[in-house]
């Protein structure tokens, strides 16, 4: 219940919904008990027991309302019964219809705001956890699966759901039913309701014992979810790779282990789960065993109790019963939400190592340089950047050249703030990007990767992430400038044109084109350029890498090149090494020096 107690802060704006199922919840448990009262005029009717009022009674207060109820309707039964037994009959069935209207009434009213309440902390717990998690970094994901993210924001959250139902039974409406039975079977027989009274903690001890480890399966079966969501995911990734390398085998073993795996978890959590129904049914039957035994005695051989009221009270019984059985499975329930709610706030309390500083300031321009001074930066153990040192002016086109894992994306998603630096510091314009809202840092910067990063959605609306206020014009004019414009309004919808999942409906050099174009529509002063062109064809890099051209016209760019033959025109090329630069210079300069450099571009002329 730790973990669901904090849950609970998210019923607190539907607090008034969790109000009115209180009032109803207790209207219905006050009807109920009183459903099964109903039943004695009708009993004694059928035996001819009804007793005697001849005077009509009076309301005296409520501390003699239980009297006075039964008083009025044995006068007005007893008044009919004389001269019409047949309308005594209809009376009393009369009685029990009303009452169990309003029972069942009050029951559909209390699940009826009851589902504002649960839906609405499913869209509460559901919109925080994705707002938390475009809020983390992105080396808070460098570990975590996929698969298991969904499971928690599906999943986990579906089963907090259906637990807070739970609780709100074992909280309000079973609990009081039972208490409302119990004042009436007190008031009809002291000695048959403490006989009851006896064996209900011993029911509830025995089957909350079966339930203590349902937590632990719970949560078994929640974490393999997330593993077989997992497995579904990069699937459907990487599907090409799966069939070019015929390896379709070892992903169904994969996914087959991870199914069996979750059906063992299942059996072993719904099992126990299961037993709480018949073992619940037992216990009850086992009660109202003992009860018609006691309580058969008093009445054929005490002689101390009619038969009518007996019959009453195994009802009344048997009232009690079901909502104890209800409390069992809620309890089940609880267990379940309590490991789901675990998982999900673990999400939702996770430290975000990249929140702006208390006195954060926001970038108003880029007007002078960026500087990259001295800075350390390292994955886990292993350091990638060493003292790196660097300044790129306003205007000017830097390009980072080396070897893979030299450092050179580290740079740039440095410069991005999707990580932070762990020694020295990056300033714009002298101020530590640090002491810079992280939102006004992002908007100076536009990214081309070489990963084109595109959404399932129409073409405008993938160019319009850079610009959302952008108009018809301003996209057009942005894509003619990535030279994307052509290829578009050849597609079925233009513009309009759904793309596929990640963009699947086009090809290498569209798909880059558009992210250009999603870049130039953001406008930013500075560029940064991770290996735009590197997986494309001839034809589709020299469409690209002129409107890499066009998009670098008049903007400060940072540049990290796999093709060499791209950044001929760069103002400094910076070539590293294991985080290091082992060397600056143009082009040209590095070429007549017999540098590291030129080594690259002979290996890659060749």
């Amino acid at each position: 219940m730790n973990y669901f107690k904090k849950i609970i802060l998210f019923a607190l704006p539907y607090k008034r919904f969790a109000f009115l199922n209180i009032v109803f919840n207790i209207l219905y448990a006050f009807f109920s008990a009183l459903s099964f009262v109903a039943l004695i005029p009708m009993l004694n009717v059928l035996f001819d027991k009804t007793p005697k009022v001849d005077i009509e009674p009076v309301y005296t207060g409520i501390f003699d309302l239980q009297n006075y109820i039964e008083n009025t309707i044995n006068y007005k039964v007893g008044s009919t019964l004389e001269e019409n037994p047949l309308g005594a009959l209809t009376l009393a069935i009369a009685l029990i219809l009303i009452l169990f209207f309003l029972k069942n009434l009050f029951n559909y009213l209390a699940m009826f705001f009851i589902t504002f309440l649960r839906n609405g902390i499913l869209k509460d717990l559901r919109n925080s956890l994705y707002s938390k998690i475009l809020a983390q970094p992105v080396s808070y994901f460098t570990e975590k699966k996929k698969g298991d993210t969904l499971a928690r924001i599906t999943s986990d959250v579906l089963e907090i759901q259906h637990s807070f139902l739970s609780i709100m039974e074992l909280i309000v409406r079973e609990p009081l039913t039972i208490v409302f039975t119990l004042i009436v079977m007190f008031n009809m027989n002291v000695k048959l309701s403490i006989f009851v009274l006896t064996f209900i903690p011993i029911s509830g001890f025995i089957i909350s014992s079966v339930g203590k480890s349902l937590k632990k399966h719970s949560q078994n079966v929640q974490k393999e979810q997330g593993e077989l969501l997992s497995v579904v995911e990069e699937s459907l990734g990487g599907l090409h790779i799966i069939k070019a390398f015929s390896a379709e085998g070892s992903f169904i073993t994969k996914f087959f282990q991870s199914t069996t795996s979750f059906f063992n978890f299942s059996n072993k959590l719904l099992n126990r789960q299961n037993l709480a129904s018949p073992l619940s049914e037992f216990m009850g039957i086992g009660v109202i065993g003992g009860l018609l035994w006691f309580g058969g005695s008093m009445v054929l051989v005490d002689k101390t109790l009619d038969g009518t009221t007996f019959i009453v009270f195994i009802t009344l019984a048997y009232n009690i019963l079901t909502p104890a059985k209800a409390i069992s499975k809620a309890s089940y329930a609880i267990k379940k939400g309590d490991a789901a709610a675990e998982r999900v706030l673990e999400i939702l309390e996770a430290p975000n190592e990249l929140t702006d500083h208390p006195n954060a300031q926001p970038i108003s321009g880029f007007n002078a340089e960026v500087h990259f001074d001295k800075i350390g930066f390292q994955y886990d153990t292993t350091p990638v950047l060493k003292a790196f040192s660097l300044s790129l002016k306003k205007g000017q086109t830097i390009a980072l050249v080396g070897q893979s894992g030299s450092g050179k994306t580290t740079v740039a998603n440095l410069l991005n703030r999707f990580y932070d630096v762990q020694e020295g510091s990056i300033q714009i314009d002298g101020m530590d990007i640090k002491e810079a809202t992280t939102e006004s840092l992002r908007k100076l910067i536009g990214v081309v990767t070489q990963d084109s990063i595109l959404f399932n959605d129409s073409v405008q609306n993938n160019l319009l992430i850079g610009n959302p206020n952008a108009t018809d014009e301003e996209v057009i004019e942005a894509a003619k400038i990535a030279n994307a414009h052509e290829f578009i309004i050849t597609l079925s919808e233009g513009y309009h044109t759904n793309i596929g999942d990640q963009g699947n409906k086009l090809s290498g050099g569209q798909k880059q084109r558009l992210s250009i174009a999603r870049a130039v529509l953001k406008n930013p002063p500075i560029m940064v350029l991770d290996e735009a062109t590197s997986a494309l064809d001839t034809e589709s890099e020299k469409l690209v890498q002129e409107a890499l051209e066009n998009l670098m016209s008049n903007r400060t760019s940072l540049v990290i090149a796999h093709r060499l033959s791209t950044i001929q025109k760069a103002d400094q090329i910076v070539v590293m090494q294991n985080g290091e630069i082992i060397e600056m210079g143009t082009h040209s300069e590095l070429i007549s020096n017999n540098s590291n450099y030129k080594k690259l571009v002979e290996m890659q002329s060749l």
